[in-house]
C-alpha cells in the first residue's frame, strides 16, 4: 500500500471514529491527510469505498490482535483474548464500535454493501470463537460479553468495565487452555 493511501486511511479512520461517517466530508479527510482530492479518488472511487476499506483494515487489525493473543497466551486462551479486547478498547478510545456506527448511519441510506459488511464482521467474531473450539452457545455468550464491554466503555469507566468483563468471563467457567 502506498504511503499516501495509508495516510488517507489512517486519517479517515480517526475522523470517522471520532465524528461519525456522515459527520466527516472528503474535504476534511484530504486536508488532514495532506493529499490532493485527486489522490484520494485515485485510491477510492467514492466515500463509501473508502469507508469499506477503513472497516476492512480495522477488522484485520482487530483479528490480528486476537490471533496474536491466542498464540502468546500463557495459560488461559479466553483470558488472553479478553485482555487483548480490553487493550483494544483502551487504545482506540471509548467511542464504541465503529462497525455498529457504520450500520446505524448507513441502514437508512440503503447502502447494502456497508451494512452487509458490518453484519459479516459481527458474524466473523462468532465464527472465530467457534474455530477456537467453543461450541455455538459458548461462542455466542462470548460475543455478547465482548460486544457489551465495547458498548459499556462508551459510558462507564473503562477500568470498571474491564473488571466486570474479566469477572464475567471467569464466571463462565470456560477452559480453553494453551496446549
Amino acid at each position: 500500500m502506498s504511503k499516501k493511501k495509508q495516510d488517507i486511511m489512517e486519517h479517515a479512520e480517526q475522523l470517522f471514529y471520532k465524528h461519525g461517517f456522515h459527520g466527516v466530508g472528503l474535504k476534511r479527510i484530504v486536508e488532514e491527510s495532506n493529499v490532493a482530492l485527486m489522490t484520494l479518488y485515485n485510491h477510492f472511487h467514492s466515500k463509501e469505498d473508502l469507508i469499506l476499506e477503513v472497516l476492512k483494515r480495522r477488522e484485520e487489525q482487530y483479528f490480528s490482535i486476537l490471533k496474536s493473543s491466542v498464540k502468546n497466551a500463557k495459560s488461559s486462551i479466553i483470558l488472553s483474548l479478553s485482555e487483548a479486547h480490553i487493550d483494544w478498547i483502551r487504545k482506540h478510545d471509548t467511542n464504541g464500535c465503529m462497525f455498529l456506527r457504520a450500520k446505524e448511519e448507513f441502514s437508512s441510506n440503503d447502502n447494502y454493501e456497508i451494512v452487509q459488511y458490518v453484519n459479516e464482521h459481527k458474524r466473523s467474531l462468532l465464527d472465530f470463537f467457534e474455530e477456537l473450539g467453543f461450541d455455538h452457545s459458548e461462542a455466542a455468550q462470548l460475543v455478547l460479553l465482548f460486544e457489551g464491554a465495547t458498548a459499556l466503555s462508551e459510558t462507564l469507566n473503562v477500568d470498571e468495565v474491564a473488571m466486570a468483563f474479566i469477572n464475567s468471563i471467569k464466571s463462565m467457567g470456560l477452559h480453553l487452555s494453551v496446549e
